[in-house]
């Protein structure tokens, strides 16, 4: 079962939604499959801002996924300080039954200084679990 922070337990979930934690994505990050790419993309959110890197890497489509994330390497850098600080949906795209689309912009800061990801990825439906493939930057 993947670490939960305790602040997080009774706030509202990072994700941007209005459901507590426990309420939105830590069913998702106990494995609970998402409803749609979106739930999953959100879930995804979550696990960057909580430090979850094992949720991240079960979230990453086998075919494409790294050996370490991001978020384990940051996790092993004491010397950097990341902080997520919003998650803004701008669109979720069926392609079809097992194919999506989710346009989004997340924003965090590395030891202070604010950044700014727009992404478009692309997700993928196998045997009920949606899986994060790629995305491409703009």
């Amino acid at each position: 079962m993947p670490k939960q922070p305790i602040a997080a337990a009774k706030n509202i979930c990072p994700c941007g939604g209005k459901q507590t934690y426990q309420q939105c994505c830590a069913p998702l990050h106990n494995g609970a499959a998402a409803r749609d790419a979106e739930a999953l993309m959100r879930s995804r959110y979550s696990a960057f801002a909580l430090g979850l890197g094992e949720y991240i890497q079960r979230s990453w489509h086998s075919s494409t996924r790294p050996a370490d994330t991001r978020a384990d390497a940051q996790d092993n850098n004491a010397a950097v300080k990341q902080q997520w600080i919003g998650l803004q949906i701008k669109r979720h795209e069926l392609i079809d039954a097992d194919h999506a689309r989710v346009e989004f912009i997340a924003r965090y800061k590395i030891n202070g200084r604010a950044f700014a990801l727009h992404e478009i990825s692309r997700f993928v439906r196998e045997n009920g679990h949606w899986f994060y493939i790629d995305g491409e930057l703009l």
